[in-house]
């Protein structure tokens, strides 16, 4: 049975990522438990003209339109402060979380153990259950304080995943680069796909 994963879009630039692996986990068949901060908002308007509303059903809807995924009700949305969604609690923690992209804001709170928000509380959640947390942090040049909470999540069991494409599939489209991060992605996940070949293979 395709697993449950929590996917949270912050306001880091590349939100085609993160809308590209919502597309994908979908198309597998998991259930998504879709969280997006404020700032992801402004980001999803000025990157790919995405009106993401503060209302989690109309934002539902309005991903839902965009996608038009086979299987919709794989989709639920949860607001930035919904305490009672499943994913605030240990007691039901989904599968895996993925934050893509990772704003270095949203990194610091959850390698401080912040949760002050359901993004932040979820994150939280899988650390202490051992559960699968990915982080795509989306930011250059790197501070010393960027790279030492990256440290601090992964020594705490985080995967730090960069949205650093590869060439040597010969991309053709920007959708080519997109896709190779979410293979990536998915790969972590253990999510199967067809997004690249693989190496070694014809």
């Amino acid at each position: 049975m395709p697993p449950t994963i929590c996917l949270a879009l912050t306001g880091a630039s590349g939100i085609a990522y993160g809308l590209r692996l919502l597309d994908c986990l979908l198309a597998a068949g998991c259930r998504v438990q879709l969280l997006y901060s404020q700032a992801a908002q402004v980001v999803a308007r000025q990157e790919v003209a995405l009106e993401l509303p503060s209302r989690p059903a109309e934002a539902r809807a309005a991903l839902l339109a965009r996608l038009e995924p086979a299987n919709p009700e794989l989709l639920a949305v949860y607001g930035r402060e919904e305490w009672f969604a499943p994913l605030a609690s240990g007691s039901n923690p989904p599968a895996a979380m993925v934050v893509c992209p990772c704003s270095m804001g949203t990194l610091a709170a959850i390698a401080q153990g912040l949760a002050d928000n359901l993004i932040e509380r979820a994150a939280d959640v899988m650390l202490k259950e051992g559960k699968k947390l990915i982080l795509a942090p989306r930011e250059t040049p790197l501070s010393v304080i960027h790279l030492e909470n990256m440290l601090r999540l992964a020594r705490a069991g985080a995967t730090i995943l960069p949205p650093c494409p590869g060439f040597y599939h010969q991309p053709q489209a920007a959708s080519d680069l997109v896709d190779f991060v979410v293979a990536r992605i998915l790969d972590q996940l253990a999510v199967p796909h067809t997004l690249l070949p693989r190496w070694g293979t014809e």
